[in-house]
């Protein structure tokens, strides 16, 4: 189940309601999936793709999306200094990024500016699925200790390609 904060209003969202509603105004779209496939420790990716397929396909067809994969990050990752160091640093991409959460947890961060700027995240868990829509300024922490994977679904994987912001508020904001 979602958890959306605001930490500069010391607001805290938790009714699955209120969380959808205040992401739908913003443009950023979050469903709850029934992830309650039985899968393996040691799942290959395919194995994962398989197991959600029938939830997959359709919102894959319906949204034009071309391809899947799977990300599965750790405590035991190789690079995972690295890995977290180009998630954690507010950026952009030209697609939407799509995600649904099978394992562990993560917290997107989002910057929106307009008439007023503000900054929330959403803490995104087992079930969950989160499209942030394309040019959406963000960042995404992969928790302590990090545990996450997750289906991340693609119109053109070279739309995924980060574009930092360099703005560096992303260094005022954690969990």
């Amino acid at each position: 189940m979602a958890t959306l904060r605001l930490p500069d209003k010391n607001v805290t969202l938790r009714d699955p309601s209120a969380v959808r509603q205040f992401l739908d105004v913003r443009g950023i779209l979050h469903e709850r999936w029934s992830a309650d496939r039985t899968l393996p420790v040691d799942a290959t990716n395919e194995q994962v793709l398989a197991a959600y397929d029938h939830l997959l396909k359709p919102f894959m067809d319906k949204g034009g999306y071309q391809t899947a994969d799977v990300i599965h990050v750790d405590g035991h990752t190789q690079n995972l200094d690295g890995i977290r160091e180009k998630f954690l640093r507010e950026h952009t991409h030209s697609e939407d990024e799509v995600r649904v959460f099978v394992e562990g947890r993560g917290f997107f961060w989002f910057h929106k500016e307009g008439i007023e700027e503000e900054v929330f995240a959403l803490l995104c868990e087992q079930g969950d699925l989160i499209s942030v829509p394309a040019n959406t300024k963000h960042w995404f922490d992969l928790g302590d200790p990090p545990k996450v994977r997750a289906i991340r679904i693609f119109s053109d994987q070279a739309g995924w390609a980060p574009h930092y912001t360099n703005s560096q508020i992303d260094r005022r904001y954690r969990w």
